[in-house]
């Protein structure tokens, strides 16, 4: 760390703490070329997660888009909040083990996928309809047969 003071990087840490809730830690520095005192923060760089969208753009990772899809297909079926939140809690969860700062937007939507599946096999199917983009009533047949099965 370079000495604020003389710009000599050359120093020794006095005193070392977590500060708050512990996501930083403050360290008391001493310069060994001046003898001056100076304190530095350390905290955990946060790299936000992007979704890397079919046509390749970068956008911000928002777990509500998926609340709110989630929500859409279970609209008037007997899935509660709570197994939504618990869905959405553990498709972040499974993103956060596997992906590191970008998430491909198919990845996500197999993840829903799969989990409305076993969650309610009129919501997969809605879910589907819209996720695979479906041009005719054969594309539902599809699906519909592979859920019976």
């Amino acid at each position: 760390m370079r000495c604020p003071f003389c710009k000599v990087d050359n120093d020794k840490v006095v005193d070392s703490r977590s500060s708050g809730d512990g996501d930083v830690v403050r360290r008391r520095r001493e310069c060994l070329a001046c003898g001056r005192r100076y304190t530095t923060y350390e905290r955990v760089e946060d790299s936000p997660l992007r979704v890397v969208k079919k046509d390749g753009s970068r956008v911000p990772f928002e777990r509500e888009k998926i609340l709110a899809g989630l929500r859409k297909a279970c609209e008037k079926r007997p899935v509660s909040s709570q197994q939504i939140d618990d869905t959405v809690r553990s498709i972040e969860d499974e993103i956060n083990r596997n992906y590191d700062r970008e998430v491909p937007s198919s990845a996500i939507g197999e993840m829903v996928m799969d989990r409305l599946k076993k969650l309610d096999s009129v919501a997969y199917v809605r879910f589907a309809s819209v996720y695979r983009d479906f041009k005719d009533p054969e594309d539902f047949v599809k699906v519909i047969e592979g859920v019976k099965s």
